[in-house]
Order: structure tokens, then sequence, then C-alpha cells
């Protein structure tokens, strides 16, 4: 066994946020990495992307992102600011090091890892996030189409779909992003939507909507939700006449009862009025050309990109922690309490409209918090 007081789980920016904290105050830890790089998932992400939510309301505790950084970050930049951080507090992941299994075992975690010796811990904090495992749904018919079928995770850029016919599986943020990566270089694209969403602009006016929903919400009666309603109507319109199902209820109220997040529109929108994106509903089946929606129309594609969402999948870990776990498989609090006294969990909070870095700044408070107090 090699004893140790905190284990991580995670070398992404949740982890780092947590190591980063315990460096600050000189606690002792050893994070694990089951690839060979920290910060794996956004080295991978696709190339356009930018953070959604604001720079000063993004960072990771304790320091910034740098001030000639846009106010929306890069990918790129998100990679370049994690590198440096774990730089700065000095965070040496182990790395090509996963988690196999937690048992608790006389008070303390045993981590049963790929490496032969288990770790021993006082503590474990699990960062795995919540877009570990691609949610992969099956359909009819799906073995006898002729394209090709990838998930999101694997997108990087229209340049393999050039001049073909794109189905988007999904309109979260990510599906309606790539849709619209795909359409600004004119290839043929179509977005099946199966649920109501709702749909936020960025920015108004080029002020950005998540500060000024911060304001918003401290108008008195709900006005600020009112206020945001109209705000919503005049700037994104009425998407329902082009096909997207759009809910009915506000977007905190969507998040927090079905787990959607509302979806941060950087153009889709107004690529979907002009034409240039498609939507189609559901699904019903697939053959060797095409998809068959359940309206009845089919159409053909050479290509299918699932945007539809991923699995945390803790259960993995943990075999015990079902009770523990919300409706959508996530936690239920950041800190374990009963069976699962001394395990903790970042990253895994999505129901804020805040984004989830946001989110990782206050869960690795609380959770430092919690251990240096015995929680």
């Amino acid at each position: 066994m090699q004893q140790v007081e905190n284990l991580i789980v995670g070398a992404g920016p949740a982890g780092l946020a947590v190591a980063g904290r315990m460096k600050h105050q000189q606690i002792p830890f050893v994070i694990i990495e089951q690839q060979n790089t920290l910060a794996f998932t956004w080295k991978n992400h696709y190339d356009r992307l930018h953070l959604h939510t604001v720079k000063q309301l993004s960072s990771l505790p304790h320091l910034p992102f740098p001030e000639h950084y846009p106010v929306y970050v890069s990918r790129e930049q998100v990679v370049h600011y994690l590198e440096n951080y774990a730089r700065h507090f000095n965070i040496e992941p182990t790395y090509q090091t996963s988690l196999n299994k937690l048992e608790r075992h006389n008070g303390q975690w045993l981590a049963y890892t790929n490496k032969a010796t288990p770790y021993k811990a006082n503590n474990v904090i699990l960062t795995t996030g919540i877009n570990r495992i691609p949610n992969l749904p099956n359909w009819q018919g799906q073995h006898l189409f002729k394209g090709t079928i990838s998930h999101s995770k694997t997108y990087k850029n229209p340049k393999p779909y050039l001049g073909s016919k794109v189905l988007v599986i999904g309109m979260g943020n990510t599906g309606a992003e790539v849709a619209l990566d795909l359409a600004e270089q004119q290839v043929e694209t179509c977005i099946a939507i199966r649920s109501p969403v709702s749909v936020l602009p960025r920015d108004v006016f080029g002020n950005p909507v998540q500060l000024t929903a911060k304001k918003l919400a401290k108008i008195p009666f709900g006005l600020g939700d009112w206020l945001g309603s109209q705000i919503r109507k005049i700037v994104i319109g009425d998407l329902s006449k082009y096909g997207v199902p759009l809910s009915t209820i506000h977007p905190a109220v969507q998040l927090r009862e079905t787990g959607k997040t509302p979806v941060v529109d950087i153009g889709t929108s107004n690529a979907i009025k002009a034409g240039k994106i498609k939507v189609k509903g559901d699904i019903e089946a697939l053959y060797e050309d095409g998809v068959i929606f359940k309206d009845g129309s089919q159409q053909a594609f050479d290509h299918i990109i699932l945007a539809t969402g991923y699995k945390a999948k803790l259960q993995e870990f943990v075999p015990n922690m079902a009770p523990f776990l919300d409706q959508y498989q996530l936690p239920k609090s950041p800190i374990g309490n009963g069976p699962l006294q001394r395990l903790y969990f970042v990253g895994f909070d999505n129901y804020k409209l805040g984004g989830i870095l946001g989110t990782i700044q206050t869960e690795s408070e609380q959770v430092v918090r919690g251990i240096v107090e015995g929680k």
C-alpha cells in the first residue's frame, strides 16, 4: 500500500483547482491522471471552442486568467492557462494511472488502480467529471447505415466533412456549435432536436449576458426574470417557426428540473433562420443512406455526429454509491456522508447557469474546507 493523506483523482480543471487550493494551504496530496498529460479533455476539444462564460468568473483558485486574454477565452488559451497553473503551484500528477475501484477499510479508502500498488488515503477527491463516458444511443437499423457515426468528443473541425451531408444529433451547446462550425464552411448541415431547448444570447449589444443576468437577479418580484425573457425574445426571436422546440420555462428552472443546460448562442440561431442549418425532430430509425424521422420523413446523410452528451458513471469506482446519486446519476453533494465519508466530488454540479468552471471554484473551496475541518 502507498499511504497518502489526500488522493485527487483526475488532472483536469477540477483536480487542478483542488490541488491549487491544497498547495496554497500547504496540505499534502497525490494527484493521479489516467492520461499521459493534464487537461487531456481540453487539449482534445474541437478547434473553435471558446468559453461561453466570461474570464473573470471562469479562472481557477488563486490565479486569474492573464489580463491580455479576451473576455471569452479560447480552447488553446485555456490549455496554456491550465499548464501554467500546474507550474505555478508545482502540481505534478502521476500520469497513466487510472482508478479502478474504491473500497472503504478501517476508516480509510483503498484506491485500486492499473498499477500494482494500491493507494491508502484518508481522503479521496473524485474530479473525473461529468464528461467522462460518451453517451452513445442506438437506433433501429443503425447497423445498416453506410456513412460514419461518431461522437462529438472526436470532432475537431469541418475539414473531413466538406462537400458532404451531415446530421448533428442534439442541440446542447456542443451540438449547436458543431452545427454552426459546419454550416459556416458550407457543409450541408441538419440538426436533430428531440426535446425543448432554452436558447440564450451570449452577448446583448456587446455586453456579456452572464454579467447582465447577475444584475437582473437582484431585481425583486421576479422582474429580472421577466426582463431576461424579453431580451431573449428580442435577440433570439421565435425559433419554433423554424422547427426548434423551445422550452416554456425559465432556463434556470429547466436546468434544475431537467438537467439540460441552456444553449448559449453564438450564431446558430441566425444560421437556422437563414436556412444554413436545417432542423429536424426525433429519430425513428436509420437506413443504408440516411435517417427516418418520427414525423415520417426521411433524409440522406453521409455523416452523423452524436452531440448526445456524456455519463459520469461514478458507480464504476464506488459500487455502493447509488443512494448518494441524484436522478441524473451525479452526486447530490460535493461532500460524501455515511459510508461515503471522506469521499469528495468536484466538478459534477452542472445545474448552475454560471458554468462548470465557476462551479469548480465554489466546490473546490467547499471540499478543501471540509477536509480541513474533518467533515
